[in-house]
């Protein structure tokens, strides 16, 4: 017996298997837990044995019981709800029409199949969903021949589905290589449309050269959209509703063409292809093996017939102009340019355009090479592309620029564009215009971006970016600042007659400003939350690479900018600062500005530690941004507070305007490296020295000093933010809370209690939080569990207990993981129809949900409109 369980069957795997499992539990110090193990089998594991009866119905039986078993594959399910309905007929559909499917399709494929065949129904299923969409549709089937039926329709298209996985089983030969190709392509968002397209052929509705025709308008249209920088913006659901364009479509062909064509689905013109393969950093657009398939699809289409295809396996994309320009790449790169131009930016502006890659199975040896070595390499390559390029003497901006337009051509030739005869091509605005568009219009009310992180995001550069903002009408172009978060100089409303301070416009709708001019950095969104935003496939690797070019780097060379300068020399303040500082915990990432802030744990100002170029002064400085009456203190106990500091302040009121300051400075060029260590030591002492002095007579204690922090809704929560974990903080319950407010917000007491009450009733739970002064949260999950964000109470002095919306997370999800789009549409429309949350339904609405934290206080509504307010926080969780 012992050599058979050990054995090579079935048996023997699974003795070896737990055998193994159980030595390597086992303590030979401890021989109790065998024991236990031994106990827990003994007495804790049950076999159960069912056995039907001729005329009991085995797949209900094992529908019944999977209830409260582990959750199978969604494929296993509906095959079990299916069978269950076939009755005696179950067996032979079983064999005759089951098995051949399985046996093309595995369990994962299977239920891919039953997801596809639900989304040419509806646009918006999910494939999380697929069980319960599909059985609520083949509900309505009555009969068995019904559902015999509906089985013979699914192994149908299970054949389709097999096609479409495995192009080579397929016999007319181009649409094999199309099927192939989209199969490469490695998206599964193509499948509905190609599932309806073949499936129309196989029903006989549509011939094989509009099959051909249609899968080519289909990968056209991938293409095109990665070269103008659109990969995948609303791709899924454009795709998703082309199902139905086509589906009783006269041509398929023809109403897929016409479909991609119309509205705002980013099928490039030929007009954009030009323009987009010179301007766009092709490089960093869409998914690496994308890119690099189209460079593999050009490639095949300049190969001579009789040559036989490379291996794509071995091939990688090359950059002919390095990415980093050695010594000997800048010299001979810059010849061809002024004495006053910008290398640095010219090299940026190339590099990455579709005209400087290629494909290589020598990357790393080419690697930064200068043109005249790589050149030699290139002229032997079995790559056609690469032994043209080779053809010529030097390769520069003008070099590329040609070889980016051939290209366009070529694309053009291979893959066609939309029917510019319904679309309105006079007044269509270029493709990187309509891009730079659609990315700012995505930036929410009270934030703000750089030029930069915009131009990341669209693949160009800050220079041609800001002069299109500059020249065109875009929604929300006064929220892209500078990277210091000053408002550019050079910026004009584009709207005609309107003049007004866009410093004031911005601060209607939320943005903060320090007394310098520079936006709140925490208000900032970078280039991953807007490419997110804006529904880009953005790869966050291309992000932070393109941003470490573009990020001003201290660089030892004649003429560094004055904003290089900066960067570098408060790096190094960070640096000495962590090494150094004894009351300042943190020190964060510094910008490319004149200040690195520094906040005190206390919400009415921040320490700065400046630096001037114009002056040649540094200087350490207490800024209070808008509190006279803390500065009015502090001026009370300046001579204290001097002797603590143990130097002499400047003390400004600057009656004339909101902020205060308390400033000691000292003369230096930063700039000037035999003086700048001496600066960077100084400044961080005196930093360290403020905050132990400054906590002490604003009542923070030492050590809770941190960098800039969000500033938030309200200086309580702020403080609760930023100061350390105290062991006597109160752990808020609904009893606790009710009986502090009776105290201290007596007016709001009936109103928390009716939210509380009309929050559990809708099946929604109350989490008390662990703060100083009342807190607490109703987590709000959706009926699959996912948590989409939370509704919070907080108590802030200056308004009472108000309601916080945070529902962040819901503005990072995917289309498929966000509640349907009615469930969210009803929820807005409720809130918006609550009096006192018309602003929090606007606001909610405008940002897609990644507005910060709109708050009201408990005071501004009703009984009645606490009692909405929670049905639509109900209909959002699916509880109602």
């Amino acid at each position: 017996m012992r050599r058979r369980l050990g054995g090579e069957d079935a048996i023997g795997d699974a003795y070896r298997f737990f055998r193994s499992k159980i030595a390597a539990a086992g303590d030979p110090d401890d021989p109790h837990d065998l024991e236990l193990l031994e106990a827990a089998v003994v007495r804790g594991l049950a076999l159960v044995v069912v056995t039907a009866e001729p005329s009991d119905n085995a797949h209900r039986i094992f529908e019944s019981l999977n209830n409260t078993g582990l959750r199978l594959t969604q494929s296993d399910l509906l095959k079990n709800y299916l069978f269950m309905r076939l009755g005696d007929r179950a067996e032979m559909v079983h064999e005759n029409i089951w098995l051949p499917l399985e046996r093309k399709l595995d369990s994962e494929n299977l239920e891919l199949l039953f997801w596809l065949d639900l989304a040419q129904r509806d646009e918006r299923a999910k494939q999380s969903d697929t069980y319960v969409g599909q059985q609520h549709r083949l509900e309505r089937l009555k009969t068995i021949d019904e559902v015999e039926a509906e089985v013979i329709r699914i192994a149908k298209l299970g054949d389709v589905l097999a096609t479409i996985l495995k192009p080579a089983g397929e016999k007319h030969a181009e649409i094999s290589r199309r099927l192939t190709r989209i199969r490469a392509w490695g998206s599964t968002t193509a499948y509905p449309v190609v599932m309806q397209i073949l499936a129309r052929r196989a029903a006989g509705t549509a011939a094989d050269d509009e099959v051909v025709r249609a899968l080519t308008y289909l990968e056209s249209y991938f293409v095109r959209r990665i070269v103008i920088g659109r990969a995948t913006a609303n791709l899924n659901r454009t795709l998703l509703q082309a199902v139905g364009a086509i589906s009783d479509a006269d041509r398929i062909d023809v109403a897929l063409r016409e479909y991609l064509s119309r509205g705002r689905k980013h099928f490039a013109t030929d007009l954009q292809v030009r323009e987009a393969a010179k301007t766009i950093a092709f490089y960093w657009q869409g998914r690496g093996p994308q890119k690099k398939l189209i460079l593999q699809w050009l490639e095949e289409a300049y190969r001579p017939k009789e040559i036989v295809d490379l291996d794509p396996r071995h091939l990688t994309i090359e950059h002919v102009l390095p990415q980093t320009m050695t010594d000997s790449v800048r010299k001979t790169f810059a010849v061809g340019f002024g004495a006053d131009a910008d290398v640095d930016y010219e090299h940026e502006r190339v590099v990455h355009t579709l005209g400087n890659l290629t494909l290589s199975g020598y990357n790393s040896e080419l690697s930064n090479k200068p043109f005249e070595e790589k050149r030699e390499m290139l002229a032997k390559s079995g790559v056609s592309m690469n032994q043209a390029i080779a053809a010529h003497a030097t390769w520069g901006v003008d070099e590329i620029n040609t070889r980016s337009a051939e290209l366009a051509e070529k694309i053009i030739e291979l893959w066609p564009g939309p029917d510019e005869s319904i679309i309105a091509v006079g007044d269509e605005p270029s493709a990187l215009r309509s891009q730079i568009a659609a990315i700012v219009a995505e930036i929410p009310a009270g934030r703000w971006t750089s030029y930069g992180d915009v131009a990341i995001v669209a693949g160009t550069w800050a220079q041609p970016l800001a002069g299109m903002i500059a020249n065109y009408s875009m929604a929300n172009a006064w929220r892209v600042l500078q990277s210091g978060g000053t408002i550019s100089p050079g910026f004009r409303w584009t709207e005609p007659g309107r003049n007004d301070d866009p410093r004031a416009a911005l601060e209607e709708e939320g943005l903060r400003f320090d007394a310098q001019g520079h936006a709140d950095p925490e208000q900032f969104i970078g280039a991953e939350e807007l490419a997110e935003a804006a529904g880009l496939d953005v790869d966050e690797d291309a992000i932070a690479a393109r941003r470490k070019k573009i990020k001003p780097q201290a660089r030892a060379v004649i003429g560094i900018s004055v904003r290089d300068a900066q960067f570098a020399f408060f790096e190094r303040v960070r640096d000495h600062g962590l090494a150094n500082a004894t009351n300042i915990d943190t020190w964060r990432n510094p910008y490319p500005q004149n200040w690195y802030e520094v906040r005190i744990g206390d919400p009415r100002g921040q320490i700065l530690l400046q630096v001037n170029s114009q002056t040649k002064l540094v200087a350490t400085q207490f800024w209070i941004g808008d509190d006279k009456d803390l500065y009015a203190k502090l001026l009370a106990r300046r001579d204290a507070i001097e002797a603590d500091l143990g130097f002499v302040l400047e003390w400004d009121d600057r009656p004339d305007r909101k902020a205060s300051k308390l400033t000691i400075s000292r003369p230096g060029d930063f700039q000037d490296e035999t003086q700048s260590q001496e600066l960077v030591e100084w400044l961080v002492a005196m930093g360290d020295t403020f905050v132990r002095v400054l906590s002490k007579y604003l009542g923070t204690a030492e050590g809770s000093l941190e960098i800039l922090m969000p500033q938030v809704y309200g200086q309580e929560l702020a403080e609760a933010k930023s100061a350390p974990v105290r062991p006597d903080l109160t752990v808020w319950d609904e009893e606790t809370i009710h009986s502090w407010m009776q105290e201290h917000d007596p007016d709001n007491v009936d109103r928390l209690d009716l939210f509380l009450a009309a929050a559990r009733s809708a099946g929604l739970t109350f989490a008390g939080s662990r703060t100083i002064d009342p807190a607490g949260s109703l987590p709000i999950f959706d009926h699959g569990n996912t948590r989409l964000g939370i509704v919070s109470l907080f108590y802030f002095s200056g308004q009472g207990t108000s309601v916080e919306f945070n529902l962040g997370r819901m503005s990072k999800m995917s289309e498929e993981q966000l509640p349907d789009a009615a469930v969210l549409d009803s929820f807005l429309r409720q809130l918006a129809g609550t009096p006192g949350l018309q602003d929090v339904a606007a606001n909610l609405r405008s940002s897609r949900f990644a507005s910060r934290k709109p708050n009201v206080p408990l005071s501004v509504l009703s009984m009645d409109s606490i009692g909405k307010a929670v049905d639509a926080l109900a209909t959002l969780a699916g509880t109602q």
